[in-house]
């Protein structure tokens, strides 16, 4: 006979994080209510009316009692807080070196991106023991990546990014869902994670049919949709050089400054929000509609490949533009479109 499991199996280094402190919480406010359960009953026998005319003795109170059952569940609680605020940062704050695998969902299927550019359907590869960060994003409603065994579970919102990340510490294939209601085939939206070894993994990537990285798919949608026309690398275009943007700060001609993240590249190719550079006439056409959301996050790619990486003052070894890095910052977007059609989604 099988034993009782109340918890899914543990394989990431949250689940070492996240069980005891779920278990202190079922014994905590177990106890808690039990213990109020006990008093009730106990109160309701030994202070019941026994006859008609009987009056209950008037009580003052007792500040010793009432300060110690507000002062120890206080610390108890905030002490639970506590532990509860450090696991929230621990999952909010992906390792620097984090691998950075690109994640779109759509009614109903996961589509998944690495960086080198395999893509997967339904599935994730990712080796054991090395920090794996997910850029989520929804093309139509939304959903909520959970991986059980992982601890993990993020909404994935349409027209905005989140992130989510684990370390796999086992070897195994592990259920993914959809956790949000998304439509009548959300119990279909289902996959698997597949955690390997790392010399396993590193065979996989070489025996996967990859179509260039995902940069090099952002190069060519960069120059298909006329991207380059206005995105000059001399720095003389109409448009900001492209170079060294991503994770600067860019100022707007309303005065106010943006960080050059993933989102704000997103909303300047979409023209959703940002107002045009300082310094720049507003050529930038909108391209909603024109683009899926994986080729805005190829795009996005491609522009984190041509510049230094934050923080570091130094050329990306995947970027394709000249050493000579232009000092304007920002991104006003393509100053032209092209005719070619985009590119299909299938499934």
């Amino acid at each position: 006979m099988n034993s009782l499991q109340l918890l899914p199996q543990s394989a990431s280094t949250f689940a070492s994080e996240y069980d005891p402190f779920f278990w202190c919480l079922v014994v905590v406010c177990g106890a808690v209510t039990l213990g109020i359960a006990v008093f009730v009953v106990y109160a309701v026998i030994r202070y019941r009316r026994r006859r008609e005319d009987e009056l209950p003795e008037q009580i003052e109170g007792n500040y010793k009692i009432e300060a110690t059952w507000t002062v120890i569940p206080l610390i108890i609680f905030l002490g639970m807080f506590g532990w509860g605020a450090k696991t929230y940062f621990d999952v909010e704050a992906p390792p620097a070196d984090s691998m950075k695998i690109y994640v779109v969902a759509k009614q109903w299927m996961w589509k998944l991106q690495h960086i080198d550019g395999q893509r997967e359907i339904n599935t994730l590869h990712v080796p054991v023991g090395r920090p794996v960060q997910l850029i989520m994003i929804s093309q139509d409603v939304i959903h909520s990546f959970f991986v059980p065994a992982f601890r993990i579970k993020q909404d994935v919102l349409p027209g905005r990014y989140t992130t989510i990340w684990f370390k796999a510490t086992q070897p195994g294939q592990y259920h993914l869902f959809c956790a949000e209601y998304c439509g009548t085939k959300h119990s279909g939206m289902i996959g698997w994670v597949y955690a390997m070894e790392p010399h396993e993994y590193e065979r996989w990537l070489t025996e996967g049919a990859a179509e260039g990285s995902l940069a090099s798919t952002g190069e060519k949608l960069f120059h298909q949709f006329g991207c380059a026309n206005c995105h000059h690398f001399d720095g003389h275009g109409p448009c900001p050089d492209l170079r060294g943007l991503y994770g600067r700060p860019v100022v707007l001609q309303n005065g106010t400054t943006r960080v050059a993240d993933d989102t704000y590249i997103r909303e300047c190719i979409l023209k959703k929000k940002p107002a045009p550079v300082a310094g720049f006439a507003d050529f930038m056409p909108s391209f909603d509609g024109h683009l899926t959301e994986d080729q805005i996050l190829a795009l996005t790619t491609y522009i984190k490949s041509i510049g230094p990486q934050p923080g570091t003052g130094q050329p990306s070894s995947s970027g394709t533009a000249p050493k000579n890095y232009g000092t304007q910052r920002g991104i006003a977007g393509p100053g032209a479109t092209s005719n070619a059609g985009t590119e299909s989604d299938s499934r």
